[in-house]
């Protein structure tokens, strides 16, 4: 049998999904270097060579999945109506879907996240740039012109709380998006 070899790029992303494939099948603890390799079926300097160490793994999970956010928010956006309540299922939609796909092996990536400074400083990081980017796209609707921190706070509390709710099946994925996109109009319009 010959093996095909990938491109760096092509191999990262073979990592990053076989990554994701062992937190979903074993838990974000079981995920190692050597695990990866293992599962990825190459050996663990070419592991190795993308990441440094687990915690760079880590990081470079989260900084995937808050690639596709992103997007997904953009994709949202762009198809949604041009009014707050437009603009807030836009934002609902995309949050609960993304988490959704995701599955519960995001909350493991997120818990592990938080054991270091350096990773959670990423996720930090990544966070405030799609709230930034949320509170521009809200900022016309509101009557001050932006959204305060508080608000934000409040509107990305709340969607961690809903797409987590809807994750583990407590809420439906419409219930959590519409109650989301409700909780963001009234925010949004009281701001």
């Amino acid at each position: 049998m010959t093996r095909t070899r990938l491109s760096r790029a092509d191999r990262f992303d073979q990592l990053v999904d076989h990554s994701w494939s062992l937190v979903r099948a074993e838990g974000a603890d079981a995920l190692t270097l050597g695990r990866l390799a293992e599962r990825a079926g190459v050996a663990k300097p070419v592991v190795y060579s993308h990441f440094a160490s687990r915690n760079a793994l880590l990081a470079a999970l989260f900084t995937e999945f808050d690639g596709r956010q992103s997007v997904a928010l953009e994709e949202s956006l762009s198809v949604a109506e041009q009014s707050l309540e437009g603009r807030a299922g836009a934002i609902a939609d995309s949050y609960v879907g993304c988490t959704l796909a995701q599955g519960r092996e995001l909350t493991g990536v997120l818990a592990a996240l938080e054991g270091s400074p350096e990773l959670e400083q990423v996720k930090r990081q990544a966070e405030q740039a799609y709230f930034e980017r949320c509170g521009a796209v809200l900022a016309p609707f509101s009557g001050a012109g932006e959204i305060p921190q508080s608000s934000i706070t409040a509107i990305f509390g709340a969607a961690e709380a809903l797409s987590q709710a809807a994750v583990t099946g407590a809420l439906s994925p419409g219930q959590a998006t519409e109650e989301l996109a409700t909780l963001i109009a009234a925010v949004v319009g009281r701001a």
